[in-house]
């Protein structure tokens, strides 16, 4: 049975039984802990978890997932896969366990012309939490379990929490006896290969509270109302009716792997390595397709660095079974047919899929070329040093700067028999993620980290009456002020504190759109607002700064957004509209935004694309979205529910989360129609003007436009003009002229430019010549020392031109010392015969500067000392090279 058809079957059988049938939530997730869903329950977290009412009483769905926390034991293990599809029957306060294992019950064994999945019921063993004897009996009763085949465990495995107070509660998971040849008998207990589980069902019955692991925390309480949760894997009831080995094995996985193996001209199974390299290449091509469908683009951070890992993943496996030529396009397309059936997307957005997953493949064979170059030398530097291990900095510099993967440095180190510091690079690593966080966090929270109070006032109080799109001023209450330190009940002048108000009409950052400024303001108080944030769903948080008198809980304020940053606001955010509508005009549905950010006279867009726009495509771009302004298009809004936009074409962004009524605004109808909740102008001449201001590289394949508009486009404009007059004035020509009049001048300046380089190297070669013939006998070397006016570049010309004139037969040493600023350097050039005899020019270069300086055995560099110490340096390198042979 195909993948797509198992997946059918889950749908129809819940939806057959009152479950309404939700789609799949995009693998990226605004979920602040989360990169990406990582489990079929997490789009449904708010219902189960009682932050929001269901719309439904029950549902199915069938969740894209992601994980990568275990991405090294990817094809090393046969349970351990990247992307993976999780099938879910959720109930909310309806049914509960006696349903829930009837309807997995049923499912499992009911015949395949039944519409179901047609397992042996006696090849099935079942796991109960060891408290829970109401399962265990329910498991005799419904399905005439023995209770031998009725395993009965701890907290460990059969006790589900999210880790922290909330909801929790038993589970009982389902394991098909694959048999004997896969392990011996007895059970889930004993063998986790024979013994496959495919379903987890997990009774949400009790509330916890606070305490770390598994068990290390109290119970309060039964739940007001229980919940179903249930988990299928769709990959490994695959394997299960597929009877294939593992999930690298089903129908969606391994044409990928069978073509990585014809192109590289292996057989899989014949090499227990190349076996894994194939996995990791068929699970890494086929995770990367589902991301980049979603919209998700390689980048350095977040989303992004995950996405560029397992490209580059998938990239490396394939030259380390020694294809090099360019293969991700190839593979894509294997894995776009295999996926096809069940996500019709991935075929719809494939240009847009390979046109970044190939930018990403050509950077990252650059990046092989100069990381490599990089790694090299430092190697060499460690090993010329006496050492065999590669300082953790360094890694991190290749992983940080170079992209340069941490496995790829560990293989290659290894290679040439130098170890790394992997301790000293996971703390950096750390140490810059808990930056990172540590700013999410606060930017996220409103300036407060601590969401469990801001918990409180949402269940206390209710969701904030949020007005932002209907008007500019409200009368609220102050429900609670928060510092960084923790819950507070008033805030004097100069204070800056979180306000939770009961109603608000400022617009809480999200969409791109920044978050409006304005005031609060009561009897004798006045405050201004910094921040706008919802840190939980459905709770607006207020950073403000107390201007006068005294912010107080409870006390009755006027809040009022300033009607020209909301202007501005809407300005920009209207014209990111149309500025996308305009670069997919020009450009093609590919132009497809990726991300955006928004302020009042100011919009930035990002795109991919690869290579940068000519002057003549942003200037038919800019005029597009200024036909747009000049035409007047009608901005309208219009609700409707997901599939109604999708049907109309509507643009969606992929991080976000949308429910049953999505909001969907039109620019000219169907010229511009995207889902959005951000504020807008009524008519698209409003926006004023478009000004383009740059348009720029921010990663490999990706592109980033910015403008001007509104009163700041007009001014931009006003400034441009302004500038052309003076350069028009100053070089005396019509401004019709200044393209050809400043291209002349820049030649000329080319022309001169080239003639002074030719000088200076005449001139350098005439001194070098000078020096050279100048060299002194010191025991045996020839020795040259010598300052230069040039700097250390031309220090180094100048060395490595004198070293290069010495006799090749004698050894030879030259130290060049350059001052500026009151601080000097010195660059050391050894030759051949030099090195041979012994001589290291880094070496030579830490002894006479205190162990200061670096590079190669024929070549170094270094500075720092004072440059009265100078002369007195150069003059020590005979005795220097003399003590040190």
């Amino acid at each position: 049975m195909r993948t797509a058809e198992i997946r059918r079957r889950f749908l129809d059988f819940f939806a057959e039984r009152g479950h309404t049938v939700v789609p799949s939530a995009p693998l990226p997730t605004p979920d602040p802990t989360l990169l990406f869903v990582n489990a079929g329950m997490v789009p449904f977290k708010p219902y189960l978890t009682g932050e929001s009412a269901a719309p439904w009483p029950r549902a199915t769905s069938v969740q894209k997932c992601v994980r990568t926390l275990d991405i090294e034991e990817v094809g090393r293990t046969t349970r351990h896969g990247s992307f993976f599809q999780m099938n879910g029957n959720f109930s909310f306060g309806d049914y509960f366990k006696e349903e829930a294992i009837a309807f997995a019950w049923e499912l499992s064994v009911s015949a395949l012309a039944e519409g179901g999945y047609g397992l042996d019921p006696d090849r099935i063993w079942v796991t109960v939490h060891h408290t829970d004897d109401e399962s265990r009996a329910l498991w005799r009763r419904i399905a005439g379990l023995p209770d031998e085949r009725i395993v009965a465990r701890g907290d460990e495995d059969n006790f589900w929490s999210m880790g922290v107070p909330g909801p929790c509660g038993p589970c009982s998971e389902l394991y098909y006896d694959r048999g004997p040849a896969l392990g011996p008998e007895g059970g889930p207990a004993v063998d986790g290969d024979r013994y496959m589980e495919f379903w987890n069902l997990v009774f949400m019955q009790y509330e916890r509270g606070e305490g770390s692991g598994k068990s290390g925390y109290p119970i309060l309480g039964e739940l007001p109302r229980r919940n179903i949760d249930t988990g299928m894997g769709l990959e490994r009831m695959a394997t299960l009716l597929q009877g294939v080995d593992n999930l690298y094995e089903i129908d969606e996985t391994r044409p990928v792997l069978d073509r990585a193996a014809a192109l590289a001209g292996v057989r899989y199974g014949a090499d227990a390595e190349a076996d894994v390299r194939l996995r990791v290449i068929a699970d890494h091509v086929r995770t990367a397709l589902m991301l980049l469908s979603d919209d998700t683009s390689p980048g350095n951070e977040g989303r992004g660095y995950v996405l560029r890992r397992i490209l580059r993943r998938a990239v490396r496996s394939m030259r380390q079974l020694g294809y090099e030529k360019p293969v991700l396009t190839e593979l894509l397309s294997v894995a776009r047919d295999c996926m096809a059936p069940s996500y019709p997307e991935v075929a719809d957005a494939y240009a847009r899929i390979v046109d970044r997953a190939a930018g990403e493949e050509d950077a990252f064979r650059a990046t092989l070329r100069q990381g490599t170059t990089v790694l090299d030398t430092a190697v060499a530097e460690v090993k010329a040093g006496g050492g065999r291990r590669l300082p953790g900095a360094q890694a991190f510099l290749l992983h940080d700067t170079y992209g340069f993967p941490i496995d790829l440095t560990l293989e290659m180190a290894a290679e040439q028999g130098v170890e790394v510091d992997r301790e000293g690079f996971t703390a950096l690593m750390r140490r810059q993620r808990e930056r990172a966080r540590a700013d999410a966090r606060a930017r996220k929270t409103g300036g407060t980290t601590d969401t469990a109070v801001l918990r409180g006032v949402l269940d206390e109080h209710g969701p904030t009456d949020w007005r932002a799109w209907d008007t500019l001023t409200s009368r609220s209450r102050v429900l609670a002020l928060l510092t960084a330190s923790g819950p507070a009940t008033v805030a004097g002048a100069g204070e800056i504190v979180t306000a939770v108000l009961d109603r608000t009409p400022f617009y809480a950052e999200s969409g791109g759109q920044d978050s409006d400024a304005g005031h609060l303001s009561g009897a004798s108080m006045e405050a201004e607002v910094l921040d706008v944030q919802r840190p939980l769903p459905g709770l607006v948080a207020h950073q403000v700064r107390v201007t006068a008198g005294e912010l107080a809980v409870g006390d009755e304020v006027t809040a009022a957004v300033d009607p020209e940053w909301r202007l501005g606001a809407r300005q920009a955010h209207s014209g990111t509209h149309v500025l996308h509508a305009a670069l997919r005009q020009v450009l093609g549905p590919t132009a497809l935004q990726s991300g955006s950010y928004n302020r009042p006279g100011y919009l930035r867009l990002d795109f991919p694309w690869r290579g940068t726009l000519s002057s003549s495509v942003r200037s038919e771009v800019e005029e597009a979205a200024n036909q747009a302004l000049r035409r007047d298009l009608p901005v309208g809004v219009r609700w409707m529910t997901l599939p109604e936009a999708k049907d109309l074409g509507a643009l969606a962004l992929f991080n976000e989360t949308y429910g049953e009524k999505v909001r969907v605004v039109e620019i000219g109808d169907a010229w511009s129609r995207e889902l959005c909740g951000g504020t807008h102008v009524e008519h698209a001449s409003q926006i004023g003007v478009v000004a383009l201001t740059s348009e720029s590289s921010v990663g490999a394949g990706m592109r980033r436009m910015e403008a001007a508009v509104g009163v700041e486009g007009f001014g931009y404009l006003a400034r441009e003009r302004d500038l052309v007059a003076r350069i028009a004035e100053q070089i005396q020509a019509p401004r019709a002229e200044l393209p050809d009049r400043i291209a002349g001048l820049l030649e000329r300046l080319k022309s001169a430019d080239r003639e002074n380089q030719r000088l200076r190297q005449a001139a350098t070669r005439i001194r070098a010549a000078e020096l050279a013939g100048r060299a002194r006998d010191s025991g045996g070397v020839l020795v040259v020392t010598a300052t230069t006016d040039d700097g250390t570049d031309g220090a180094r010309t100048l060395a490595v031109t004198v070293r290069d004139l010495l006799p090749a037969e004698r050894p030879g040493v030259v130290v060049i010392g350059t001052a500026s600023g009151g601080r000097a350097n010195l660059v050391a050039a050894v030759n051949a015969s030099a090195k041979a005899s012994g001589l290291h020019a880094a070496r030579l270069v830490k002894r006479l500067l205190n162990g200061k300086g670096g590079g190669s055995a024929q070549l170094a560099q270094g500075g720092g000392m004072s440059a009265d110490r100078l002369q007195d340096v150069l003059e020590a390198v005979p005795t220097t090279l003399s003590e040190h042979r």
